[in-house]
């Protein structure tokens, strides 16, 4: 047998290749942003303004959070009582101009922002314009991206030298090292999983000496507009509650729980016939689960329908009425859920949702109880253009509260307050919205059903700076972790904060602190005001409304 010298050329390439594909996987970050929610979007695009690098990792297949996903009713200039997008500034000003040039509306935009006249339907959106901006604002950028980059269900999910993140590992065997990490989810995975303290549900009112959480005693805002007797057997107890209705008691008010306010899909309709999908019928309808819908009709109520209120004749068709596609009652297990778990829970409220429009658009008793009402069902359908990867429906749901962040600095009612507000020394953002928290569940009461936890507007609010404090955790805890939308705060507060503008402001707030922490050198809690409002003031940010 003839042996032959091989050349060495092969090998060592071989070798060189996998070193530098080990040290490019290992590559160290100035900052690791978890979540492409607008919080996350804002924060990378921040850090990559000054320079630092920065990746973007998004446990889904697209970015933008519930802003591509249905909510172009964009919550700015709404209502009636009060006007807004004063505190609409920075990069979520930045992008609404965008978007107003998207649709060829830039200099009436600019018209608006100069006489700040109230005008809603210059924000608002279709989801898919939305992504297209936000794609192509990321792409202007030095922004890694990367998607299905889910974290791992584990404690070795995120690796840690004392209280500061070495790395952070996922699903897919991926290892992300960072100087600096941000958690911009709404689930605050990343927090929980480096340790650091966090709520899910309603505190008691004493904890924070506060009024509006915990069981309430009274809820009368979409609270129901007609009597509707909640059991299988009118006027019978014991034939058990129809579906919807929970037999547990109110409990004590005031309170806490574990409760939260109910989350829904944020809807795209059109009744143009040309994009127009039919309401699909779910494989696993049951017209028995809409019989409270049913009944409210016999009592006498009005039932909701679809209404164009974006571009193109589309809606952002959101719960939140007294019987609504809000599913009172039906997330609890979703926040702290698994990864399984949550989809369960995001395919029930798929699968119910569909039923309930199909429902009211196709059912003959409904048919014959409001013909008006089903007609008008009968005219919308799904977008052909939305969603296309997903049948013209949202991939998500609107998660409207899940995780919050307990550091040593809470946000609480007080901060809300008009009367002697409590102060902030450090605001970093500024949030205009009222303490809004949804129904948390449907019971009975006085043999009637009835819808706990809905808390909105009011006299007694005023705008919320939102100090910095609330987006950094405990030092004991983390070093160098900052939280861009799940600041600390309470159940009540965090309704004023969980607006997607103010979402932005955060994000940009928490990216211009990480650039600082590193360039000096420090961890996150010792970033200097003095030195961050500067920045942020330059960047016109809104930090404090007259």
């Amino acid at each position: 047998m003839i042996f032959r010298k091989q050349p060495l050329g092969g090998p060592i390439i071989l070798l060189f290749f996998l070193l530098s594909w080990k040290t490019l996987a290992q590559q160290t970050y100035d900052v690791v942003i978890y979540g492409g929610t607008p919080a996350g979007v804002a924060a990378a695009i921040q850090v990559a303004r000054v320079g630092q690098s920065v990746v973007l990792l998004e446990p889904g297949k697209h970015l933008g959070g519930i802003m591509v996903e249905g909510l172009g009713g964009t919550d700015i200039d709404n209502h009636r009582e009060f006007q807004n997008s004063s505190a609409v500034g920075g990069l979520a000003l930045e992008f609404y101009r965008r978007i107003a040039k998207a649709y060829g509306r830039a200099d009436e935009f600019e018209e608006v922002l100069r006489t700040k006249i109230k005008k809603p339907d210059i924000w608002r959106f279709e989801s898919s314009v939305a992504e297209r901006v936000i794609t192509d604002w990321v792409a202007e950028h030095k922004i890694s991206v990367a998607y299905e980059s889910l974290l791992l269900e584990s404690p070795e999910a995120v690796s840690k030298k004392g209280t500061a993140i070495q790395q952070i590992k996922l699903t897919n065997g991926k290892t992300y090292r960072g100087k600096i990490f941000i958690d911009a989810t709404l689930e605050g995975d990343l927090l929980y999983r480096a340790g650091v303290s966090t709520a899910i549900g309603r505190e008691a009112n004493s904890v924070y000496n506060e009024t509006k959480n915990g069981i309430r005693n009274v809820t009368d805002h979409n609270q129901f507009a007609v009597n509707v007797d909640p059991y299988k057997t009118p006027g019978d107890p014991k034939s058990g509650l129809i579906y919807g209705v929970s037999a547990e008691p109110l409990g004590e008010p005031g309170s806490g729980d574990h409760r939260l306010q109910a989350y829904c899909f944020r809807v795209c309709m059109t009744n143009k016939p040309e994009n127009r999908i039919p309401l699909p019928k779910p494989a696993n309808y049951d017209r028995k689960n809409y019989e409270l819908f049913e009944r409210y009709l016999k009592a006498g109520g009005k039932l909701y329908k679809p209404g164009a209120n974006l571009p193109n004749q589309k809606t952002d068709f959101n719960g939140g009425r007294d019987v609504s596609h809000n599913l009172n009652g039906m997330n609890y297990a979703y926040p702290a859920g698994t990864y399984q778990k949550r989809q369960e829970v995001v395919d029930y409220h798929r699968s119910f949702t569909q039923g309930l429009f199909y429902f009211l658009a196709n059912d003959p008793e409904i048919g014959r109880l409001d013909p008006e009402l089903q007609k008008n069902w009968s005219e919308w359908g799904l977008p052909k253009d939305e969603f296309t990867d997903n049948g013209g429906w949202p991939r998500i749901f609107y998660v409207r509260d899940a995780r919050r962040m307990v550091s040593d600095y809470v946000i609480t009612e007080h901060h809300v307050k008009k009367d002697k507000p409590t102060p902030v020394e450090d605001p970093v953002a500024m949030a205009y919205w009222p303490p809004d928290v949804h129904n948390v569940r449907t019971i009975v009461r006085d043999g009637y059903a009835y819808n706990e936890g809905f808390v909105f507007g009011g006299k007694e609010w005023q705008p919320l700076p939102i100090s910095y404090r609330a987006l950094v955790p405990k030092a004991s805890q983390c070093t160098n972790l900052l939280s861009a939308s799940c600041p600390s705060s309470s159940h009540i507060a965090y309704g004023a904060i969980r607006i997607e503008f103010t979402f932005m402001a955060m994000g940009q707030a928490c990216g211009t602190a990480a650039v600082l922490a590193n360039q000096k050198r420090t961890t996150v809690q010792e970033v200097k005001y003095t030195d961050l409002k500067p920045l942020l003031v330059r960047q016109q940010q809104v930090i404090t409304i007259p």
